[in-house]
């Protein structure tokens, strides 16, 4: 049995049933052998290796499992290296797959040969090169292991090419679990668990703020039972987004650079804040030296890494969020806080007149994106899968979109990558068949990745594309207009023809420019059951607000 058909049983063994990737010369033994199983391992094949790896994303990050990507050596690797980076800040978890030139070519700077295990180092969990076929097994089974325990992330294999076409007399497979020296999920301290539960029944003006750990956890009942019982207010960060139905009483909104003004000004004036499955990342604090100093901290996480590393923290309470969260259930109290919970409610009242009514419900002007994210809201009952790109229509979808059910919102979060939409609605449509798939996209992101449009028609993906199409780079733009004097540099785009560049790959399409027409469009584009594009032309200079300018403190939010 050769090496490319070990590592595909071996996929198959670990449950892998649908790849993405992009073939060339040095990964073409195993191509061969995904011809061989395609009836058991369904592969896409994308129009660009950044499209492959950010379909992967979309589809573990909807799916809750391992994304599997496949990409040649050289550039086909190298290509695939803003979405590793991309996993890897968000914690997605992917196993790559890279060809490599034949063993006695290494180092010799042949054809397409490229040093991808130094290159990706510093943007994996893991990696390795395998140069022999023995070790293909036992390679793939610590990749899974290593991608998907403790804190997820992306893992790198590259296989030489001799390796693929070298033989083996049998096949073996035995899923890994464990790693010498790799402890993915910390020891809790039940110490720590009651201490902090002393802290929560003590405090008057307690906050949660809660992120993605709490989906990564599968810990959303655990979170739904705590809030429940304390009665505590609760933000979500951007990827904690949807782990906490956006209907619920104790929802609050986000937090961070344009999040809700209710969660920004109060941060600093809890007297507890807990911090579950969150980072404390720059945008969602601000002014670290202005950051909720008048509060205890209590922090929730699995990686140790994160205790003190941007917040000093009171108490740090490590483990997975939906253990933890369990533990400290019956210790605390059940309480309501009406007048805390009131002082939400009235900055939550001046956001709503400041902001969110004209962007939600305007009655002249050009459409805003707001009224755009409000209304597939509506044409969804608030259940889609929203995938958004990155820019000033990330936010507002962010910031709008209601969801009803746990990973239900896509973007790329730490890294900010443009281009990012398009491929990973691919991903999360395959990854959630049965549920319906928005990919919100501005016109400058859109173009970064527009050729995964010929994916959506050859594999006839039913994605539903959405793009808000002001003709800027919009969010730089506002950032030029509040603190560059309105210097619009290199912001300016003069955008082709989305519509027939839609229908040049056989997809529906419609362009709206009239607040008239928005309704049915929307709902023409909800109700298609093939693939539909639809291009909203919007107001050319909105910004969006709140925000909490760069290095200002959260309490320092502006409305306008």
């Amino acid at each position: 049995m050769t090496g490319a058909e070990i590592l595909i049983k071996s996929l198959l063994a670990e449950g892998v049933d649908l790849a993405f990737g992009y073939p060339g010369g040095a990964i073409m033994p195993v191509y061969d052998q995904l011809y061989k199983y395609q009836n058991q391992l369904k592969h896409i094949l994308t129009r660009h290796e950044q499209g492959a790896i950010h379909a992967a994303q979309g589809y573990a990050r909807v799916s809750g499992k391992v994304g599997v990507v496949f990409a040649t050596s050289g550039p086909g690797a190298t290509n695939i290296i803003t979405g590793i980076a991309d996993a890897q800040i968000d914690s997605t978890p992917l196993v790559c797959i890279t060809g490599q030139v034949a063993k006695h070519l290494l180092g010799t700077d042949a054809f397409q040969e490229t040093d991808i295990i130094g290159i990706s180092t510093p943007v994996t969990k893991w990696n390795y090169q395998i140069t022999d076929v023995r070790e293909i097994p036992e390679v793939v089974a610590k990749a899974f292991y290593v991608a998907r325990s403790g804190r997820p992330g992306p893992v790198l294999i590259d296989i030489v090419k001799s390796a693929q076409f070298d033989t083996m007399p049998e096949f073996r497979y035995e899923p890994c679990t464990n790693v010498r020296s790799y402890k993915p999920v910390p020891e809790t301290d039940f110490r720590s668990v009651e201490n902090a539960a002393q802290l929560i029944n003590q405090a008057e003006k307690p906050y949660v703020i809660f992120g993605q750990g709490v989906i990564l956890g599968e810990a959303e009942s655990e979170l739904l039972q705590f809030l429940n019982k304390t009665g505590i207010p609760a933000a979500a960060t951007v990827l904690g987004l949807s782990a906490l139905n956006t209907s619920h009483p104790n929802y609050v909104g986000m937090v961070g650079m344009h999040g809700n003004y209710a969660p920004n000004i109060l941060t600093n004036q809890c007297d507890v804040l807990i911090a579950i499955g969150m980072r404390f990342d720059d945008r969602v604090t601000g002014d670290l030296n202005r950051y909720a100093k008048q509060a205890k901290i209590i922090h929730f996480d699995i990686d140790p890494a994160e205790i003190n590393k941007n917040v000093k923290t009171d108490v740090a309470v490590l483990g997975n969020v939906k253990n933890t969260l369990k533990a400290i259930l019956p210790l605390v109290h059940e309480k309501k806080y009406p007048q805390w919970r009131e002082q939400f409610a009235l900055l939550q009242n001046k956001e709503y007149e400041a902001v969110i009514k004209d962007e939600l419900f305007p009655s002249k002007g050009n459409i805003t994106m707001g009224e755009v994210i409000e209304l597939i809201n509506e044409a969804t009952d608030h259940q889609a899968v929203i995938v958004s790109d990155v820019g000033q229509h990330q936010m507002m979808a962010c910031r709008y979109a209601k969801f009803k059910q746990s990973r239900s919102k896509i973007t790329s979060g730490g890294l900010g990558t443009m281009g990012f939409a398009l491929p990973a609605a691919i991903g999360a449509k395959l990854g959630s068949p049965e549920r319906e798939v928005v990919a919100i996209i501005g016109d400058g992101g859109f173009q970064m990745t527009i050729q995964e449009l010929g994916t959506i028609f050859q594999s006839r993906i039913p994605v539903k594309i959405v793009v808000l199409n002001n003709d800027f780079l919009g969010m730089v733009r506002q950032w030029q207009e509040l603190f560059f004097d309105k210097r619009y540099a290199s912001t300016v785009m003069t955008n082709p023809d989305f519509i027939k560049i839609a229908e040049g790959y056989h997809i529906k399409s419609r362009r709206v420019s009239e607040r008239s027409d928005l309704k049915e469009a929307v709902r023409q584009l909800i109700a298609s059951n093939e693939a539909f594009f639809l291009e909203v032309k919007v107001k050319k200079e909105g910004n969006v607000f709140p925000m909490v300018p760069t290095g200002a403190s959260v309490s320092e939010v502006r409305l306008q």
